[in-house]
């Protein structure tokens, strides 16, 4: 039991006193008395005899020593890497430079990193969200530059002069290279098509681009086509999508854009397209050249990334299929003719070539290069005088 409320110290000074002329009884009944255990006891019995009624008042909790007290040259050196770059690194990244800047002197750990950087106001708090459980990516796995890369607009924001910014980004997904941030004024297709012209010709082809199934990466149309992805079928790369309200799936390109995030908020706001391209180009460079990443052993992005050796075609080849399809073009309606009627593809797809591939008696899949749109049994016609299919996914 510990000591009673009212005034501890003159508490234990009359446990002395009683102790001292013996009353009380034996030592335990006193202790029980005085509602404290007898360990209790004799600890301020010992501190009266070793320092008389000075022993009786309050000791200092402090400890002798403190294990995470580092020197005065290291807690600068963790601010100095903290505030050196305009990407702010954490207290993982922060280790890993301590390691190379002092190769002989064992960093501090993370928790201490941390702190040092809270005490100083350097850490931004940030709203706990509700974490979901991993999800296994149905993708192929990746191993190598320029096989997958993600895309994605970062939300959006006003600039000084009252315009709303698109941020644009493409990232590789092996080194985690930003190819591109570029700030649009919509999301429309025509824009995103012309800065990924723009990508495709400083760095090459892709085998595959993931995105989410926003404009304008995607649509309602059978297979999730857009404009933008049968553009990209067109030049050799398949079009991934992540399911919907599964932005993990992503994961990497949603780190980034923390990032990216973070360091919107720490720049003042630009007035003017132009200058907040600036500010992006002077981020893909900090993120690219300067920051190391955890996934990568601490090595920078750019250090890991290189150049696709498929080249952005001057004329694009026209699609080819396997000899057992059936290679049919969509009219301007989005329809094919076939077997005496009518299969309703898309009228994104007006001009281009679809395959038809038997999957069972009566069944048919149908493709646009790679990517399958749907199949219909013809078995089941709509229509009149005419048939009419239309496809399911």
């Amino acid at each position: 039991m510990p000591w009673r409320d009212v005034k501890p110290m003159e508490e234990r000074i009359l446990f002395i006193a009683d102790y001292l002329r013996g009353a009380g009884g034996s030592f335990s009944e006193l202790c029980r008395r005085y509602q404290i255990s007898r360990k209790t006891g004799y600890k301020w019995l010992q501190r009266y005899q070793a320092k008389g009624l000075d022993g009786m008042a309050e000791q200092s909790r402090r400890p002798f020593s403190h294990p995470q007290t580092i020197p005065y040259a290291i807690k600068q050196a963790i601010l100095d890497i903290r505030t050196a770059s305009r990407v702010q690194p954490g207290p993982k990244k922060i280790q890993a430079r301590l390691r190379i800047r002092f190769p002989n002197l064992e960093p501090p750990s993370l928790t201490t990193i941390y702190n040092v950087l809270n005490r100083e106001g350097l850490v931004d708090k940030r709203r706990k969200r509700r974490r979901v459980a991993s999800y296994q990516e149905p993708f192929k796995s990746v191993n190598a530059s320029n096989q997958v890369w993600s895309v994605d607009f970062k939300g959006q924001f006003k600039l000084g002069n009252g315009q709303w910014c698109y941020p644009l980004t493409v990232m590789d997904h092996h080194s985690r290279f930003l190819l591109a941030c570029i700030g649009l004024k919509t999301t429309a297709t025509d824009s995103t098509r012309r800065c990924f012209e723009q990508v495709f010709r400083e760095f090459g082809l892709p085998l595959r681009i993931r995105s989410d199934n926003g404009v304008p990466f995607a649509s309602k149309a059978a297979g999730g086509l857009s404009a933008l992805s049968i553009w990209w079928i067109k030049l050799g790369i398949h079009p991934e999508r992540i399911q919907p309200g599964r932005p993990q799936q992503n994961g990497q390109h949603e780190r980034m854009h923390r990032t990216l995030k973070q360091d919107i908020k720490h720049q003042p706001v630009s007035h003017s397209m132009a200058a907040q391209q600036q500010q992006f180009e002077a981020f893909c460079q900090a993120y690219n050249q300067q920051r190391p990443h955890e996934a990568l052993q601490q090595q920078t992005p750019g250090s890991q990334y290189t150049v696709s050796e498929r080249a952005y075609p001057d004329k694009l080849e026209p699609i080819h299929y396997p000899d057992y399809f059936d290679v049919l073009k969509v009219t301007r309606t989005g329809v094919v003719y076939w077997g005496g009627g009518q299969v309703y593809v898309s009228h994104l797809l007006s001009g281009e070539y679809i395959g038809m591939e038997q999957v069972a008696d009566g069944v048919w899949d149908i493709y646009f290069g790679p990517v399958r749109l749907g199949g219909f049994d013809q078995r089941k016609v709509r229509g009149g005088d005419t048939s009419y299919w239309t496809i399911r996914v």
